[in-house]
C-alpha cells in the first residue's frame, strides 16, 4: 500500500498547476450568506459541478436546502462519491469542506489584491475564501481525481461533501442535511474536516467546547446627571450585573481539562451598547454581552440559570417605583447556543489513521486536543460518528489579505488520499 500511495503522491504533485488554477476560479465567485445581505453560495455551487462533470465519479448528488432569500431560493449542499475496492460495500470517509465564505470587511485593508480578484504570488493564492476553505476544498478534490487518473480504488469510499452555510450555523448546510436526509450517514463512518489546524499540520482537533453568546439588556430610566435620584442609571446596574456574573462564572465554572487550550471555561464579555451620547446623561438602556466557550463537562442550561438567578438578585437591589413602574428590568436574550457533544476517542480509528499518514509523510507526530471554537465536526459527534478537524494553515481566515498557501494545499492532499489508502 505505500507504493500505491507513492503513486498518488507523486499524481498529486503532477497535478499542482491545475489545483491553483482550481482555487483561483472558485475564489471568483462570491458565495456570501443571505444572513449578510448576499446571494449565497448557489454560482459557486454550479461553477464546482461544471468543474467535476466529467470526472468519473461514481454517484454525484445535490441537496439544495430551501431559503427564499437566496439566489433560486436554494442552499445547495453537493456529495461526490468515489467509491472503494469493495464498492458500495466498502467503509466510507467523509471529507467535509464548505463553499460559503465570510464578507469581506474593510476594503481598504486589502492591500495585496481585491477580496474576489485572486492573485498568485510568493507560492500563495490571496483572495477571500482561499483557506477557508477554498485550500482544503481544492485539496480533497485533487486527493480523488490522482487516484481516478491512476485507476486506483482506495481502500475506503471517499464522500467529497461540499455544504453551504457553515460560516452562519450551518442551518442551510450539513445540519440541514442530517435533520432533512439521516440515511445519508452511517454510525462506522469515518469523518474528516479540514477546517482547522496548525502551521505545521500537527494538530488533530477532537473535541470542542459548548458555545453560548448571550446579550444582557438593563433598563432603567435617563436622566440628567446631576439629579441621579430622579431615574434610574442602566448604566451603574449594568456595570454591577457584569461584574458579579463575570466573577460568579469563573469562580463556579473552574475546572481544567487538559485536552484544550486554553484548559479552562472562558467568559468573555465583549460587545456593550448604550444610548447616551452625552456625559451629563445617565442612560435608562445598557446592553452587555457575553462569549462564553465552556468545556463540555458543564451544562449551558446551568450557567443561563445562574444568570437569570444574579438578574433577580440585581434587580432587588436597586429596586424602584418611578412611574408606577418596578426597575430595573434585565432581559437576557440568547444570541447563539452550540452544546458540546462528547470528544472524538483520541484513539479511534480516524485520529489513528490521521496519525499514521503524518507520520508515513511528513515524519511528524502528530498531537491530540480541544479547541474553543465551533466546527460542523460537532454535528457529526452528536451522531456519536468520530470526526476530527485538521488542516495545515497558516491561520488567514476571515483577515484581509486571506491566503491559501500552494505547498499545503498539495500536501494536504495526499494526507487525504493517505487516509482512503492506508
Amino acid at each position: 500500500m505505500s507504493e500505491t500511495l507513492d503513486k498518488v503522491s507523486q499524481e498529486i504533485e503532477n497535478l499542482r498547476d491545475e489545483m491553483v488554477e482550481t482555487l483561483v476560479e472558485l475564489i471568483k465567485i462570491p458565495a456570501i450568506s443571505p444572513d449578510y445581505g448576499y446571494e449565497g453560495e448557489y454560482d459557486k455551487a454550479q461553477k464546482l459541478l461544471e468543474m467535476i462533470k466529467d470526472w468519473p465519479f461514481d454517484k454525484v448528488e445535490v441537496y439544495n436546502a430551501p431559503d427564499e432569500r437566496a439566489k433560486n431560493g436554494a442552499r445547495p449542499n453537493i456529495l461526490a462519491y468515489y467509491y472503494g475496492e469493495k464498492g458500495e460495500e466498502s467503509e466510507r470517509l467523509w471529507i467535509l469542506t464548505h463553499i460559503d465564505v465570510v464578507p469581506p470587511g474593510d476594503l481598504s485593508k486589502w492591500t495585496v489584491t481585491e477580496p474576489f480578484k485572486p492573485l498568485v504570488k510568493d507560492g500563495k493564492v490571496y483572495g477571500r475564501g482561499s483557506e477557508d476553505n477554498g485550500q482544503s476544498l481544492v485539496a480533497s478534490l485533487y486527493a480523488v481525481k490522482a487516484m481516478m487518473h491512476l485507476g486506483i480504488r482506495p481502500k475506503r469510499t471517499i464522500i467529497l461533501a461540499f455544504v453551504s452555510d457553515e460560516e452562519t450555523g450551518s442551518k442551510y448546510g450539513i445540519g440541514w442535511l442530517m435533520k432533512e436526509h439521516p440515511e445519508l450517514f452511517r454510525e462506522n463512518d469515518l469523518v474528516l474536516v479540514p477546517d482547522g489546524g496548525n502551521e505545521d499540520g500537527t494538530f488533530i482537533e477532537v473535541a470542542e467546547k459548548s458555545i453560548l453568546w448571550f446579550r444582557v439588556k438593563v433598563r432603567g430610566k435617563q436622566v440628567h446627571a446631576s439629579m441621579p435620584d430622579k431615574g434610574l442609571n442602566a448604566h451603574r446596574v449594568a456595570l454591577d450585573y457584569a461584574y458579579h456574573l463575570d466573577k460568579l462564572l469563573h469562580e463556579k465554572y473552574s475546572e481544567e481539562d487538559e485536552l484544550f487550550d486554553p484548559p479552562k471555561s472562558t467568559f468573555e464579555p465583549t460587545m456593550v451598547r448604550g444610548p447616551a451620547d452625552s456625559p451629563n446623561i445617565a442612560p435608562g438602556e445598557h446592553e452587555v454581552v457575553f462569549d462564553c466557550r465552556v468545556l463540555p463537562r458543564y451544562s449551558l442550561d446551568d450557567i443561563l440559570n445562574d444568570a437569570k438567578v444574579l438578574a433577580e438578585e440585581v434587580k432587588e437591589r436597586y429596586r424602584k417605583e418611578i412611574e408606577g413602574k418596578t426597575l430595573p428590568e434585565i432581559e437576557i436574550e440568547v444570541l447563539q447556543r452550540l452544546d458540546a457533544p462528547a470528544p472524538t476517542d483520541p484513539n479511534s480509528e480516524i485520529v489513528v489513521l490521521l496519525k499514521d499518514a503524518l507520520r508515513k509523510l511528513r515524519g511528524k507526530e502528530a498531537t491530540v486536543g480541544g479547541i474553543g471554537g465551533g466546527t460542523f465536526a460537532a454535528f457529526f459527534r452528536k451522531l456519536r460518528i468520530p470526526a476530527v478537524v485538521w488542516a495545515t494553515l497558516d491561520e488567514m481566515a476571515h483577515q484581509p489579505n486571506e491566503y491559501a498557501k500552494i505547498e499545503n494545499m498539495v500536501e494536504d492532499a495526499k494526507v487525504m488520499a493517505a487516509l482512503a489508502l492506508l
